[in-house]
C-alpha cells in the first residue's frame, strides 16, 4: 500500500517542477479575488492524489473528472490571469528579442516610439499646474504597444501635446476630462478613453479609481501612465503595475526620460 513512497530521481523533479509552477502561478495572482478559488483547486488536487495513492478508485474517478469538465470553467474564471500573465511573457520575450539590431531592422513596430524631450516638458509641466490646482488627470505616454483597443473607446484629438490644451482638456468642466488622455508619437491621440480597472485587492483604500485605473492599463501594456489626484493633488507614476509618488516634477521628468537613454 505503501509503495508510493518509493521515489525515483524523476518523482523527485517531477515533484519540484510542480511545486515551481505552484508558487508561480501564487505569487502571480496573490492580492486579486481569484486566490481562493486556486487554494481550493489545489486542495482537490491533493486530495486526488492521496486518493490514487492510496486506492480510493471512485473517489480519484469523481475527483478527476470534476477536474477535467472544470478545465473550460478555469479559463473562464481566471481570463483576467491567463491574459495579464501572458501580456507579460509576451513583452518579456519582446523586450528580449528586440535588443537584436537585426530583429529591429527587420521588424520596425519593436522599436520604441518615445515622447521627446519637449513633450515630456510640456506633459510635466501641465501636470505641475493641475497638482497645484488640485485637477484630477489620468495620461497614457504610448511606447512599443499601439493601445488601439483603448484609443477606441475615447475621443480622437490628434493635436500637438501643449500644457494649455492638457489642462483644458483636464479641465472639471470639459466633456473631455472624464477617462484618460493617450499621448503618441509625440502628438496627443485620443482623450475620455475608458481604461481597464486592475482586480488587485491588496491596494491601499486612498487610491481612488483613476489609481486603480492606471494600475490596470499597466498590468497589460509597456505604457507610463501619469495620475494627477484630485483630492490631494499628488502626482503619481504608474509603470508595469507599481505605484512611484512623485516628489517634485524633475522626479517625473527623469523617470519617463529613462527608456530615452
Amino acid at each position: 500500500m505503501l509503495e508510493f513512497l518509493h521515489f525515483s530521481w524523476i518523482d523527485i523533479l517531477d515533484i519540484l517542477l510542480v511545486a515551481a509552477i505552484i508558487y508561480l502561478v501564487f505569487r502571480w495572482i496573490r492580492g486579486s479575488t481569484a486566490i481562493n478559488i486556486f487554494i481550493a483547486i489545489i486542495i482537490v488536487l491533493v486530495v486526488r492524489v492521496i486518493a490514487e495513492a492510496i486506492g480510493m478508485k471512485m473517489i480519484s474517478s469523481l475527483l478527476g473528472t470534476l477536474i477535467d469538465m472544470g478545465a473550460v470553467a478555469l479559463v473562464v474564471i481566471f481570463q483576467p490571469e491567463v491574459r495579464r500573465f501572458l501580456s507579460s511573457v509576451g513583452r518579456k520575450a519582446e523586450t528580449t528579442l528586440e535588443q537584436q539590431t537585426f530583429l529591429q531592422r527587420i521588424f520596425p513596430a519593436w522599436r520604441d516610439r518615445q515622447a521627446d524631450s519637449r513633450v515630456l516638458q510640456e506633459v510635466t509641466e501641465a501636470c505641475r499646474e493641475m497638482s497645484a490646482q488640485k485637477e484630477g488627470a489620468l495620461i497614457l505616454i504610448r511606447h512599443k504597444n499601439s493601445l488601439e483597443d483603448i484609443i477606441a473607446t475615447g475621443d480622437i484629438v490628434d493635436a500637438e501635446v501643449g500644457r494649455r490644451l492638457i489642462m483644458n482638456i483636464f479641465f472639471k468642466n470639459s466633456p473631455l476630462h472624464d477617462g484618460a488622455m493617450v499621448i503618441g508619437d509625440n502628438r496627443i491621440v485620443a482623450a475620455r478613453c475608458t481604461l481597464p480597472i486592475t482586480e488587485r485587492t491588496d491596494l491601499p483604500p486612498r487610491y481612488g479609481m483613476r489609481h486603480k485605473a492606471a494600475i490596470g492599463i499597466s498590468e497589460q501594456c509597456d505604457a507610463d501612465v501619469i495620475v494627477v489626484s484630485e483630492e490631494t493633488g499628488g502626482i503619481s507614476l504608474v509603470r508595469g503595475g507599481q505605484i512611484t509618488p512623485i516628489d517634485s516634477i524633475n522626479t517625473l521628468k527623469l523617470l519617463l526620460g529613462e527608456k530615452t537613454e
